[in-house]
């Protein structure tokens, strides 16, 4: 295991930006295995005031996204690739399962697994824990192409 990925890392990782940057950091990184992604949830999430007034919850889509960013980070270092020299495409997402609700103020914890990988397709399981529980459970997969 390594160290924890700091966020200046991870801007070097991924290609996404506020607001669309869904992991503050990552720990646990295992080269072709696994990485821990981990993620902050403030009240002033760009999401908040639409879902919903008076009662926020994280979009139960960008829990997925930011558990599909925690596994491309785990692809561009097992890879060593990086945005310039190729995309991390999210390829699809199954056995979903949103079990509690995240609202602001959470810790989210995204232990993310490689299930298998062949010709540049990664495929994942993944969960966010917000503050101790399972909130969301997912398998899905992200294809690697070379940036022309």
């Amino acid at each position: 295991m390594s160290d924890r990925i700091e966020n200046a890392e991870i801007q070097t990782l991924l290609p996404h930006r506020y607001p669309f940057l869904l992991i503050d950091a990552a720990e646990d990184y295992v080269a072709g295995t696994s990485i821990v992604g981990i993620k902050g949830v403030t009240a002033n999430e760009p999401f908040f005031p639409g879902h919903f007034p008076g009662n926020p919850v994280m979009p139960g889509v960008l829990m997925i996204e930011a558990m599909a960013q925690a596994g491309a980070v785990l692809m561009y270092k097992t890879l060593g690739a990086s945005p310039d020299s190729a995309t991390v495409f999210f390829m699809g997402a199954d056995k979903v399962r949103f079990r509690a609700p995240v609202r602001p103020g959470m810790m989210l914890r995204m232990p993310v697994a490689v299930t298998a990988a062949r010709h540049g397709v990664f495929k994942f399981k993944g969960e966010v824990w917000a503050d101790g529980k399972r909130a969301v459970q997912a398998e899905f997969s992200a294809k690697a192409i070379e940036n022309k």
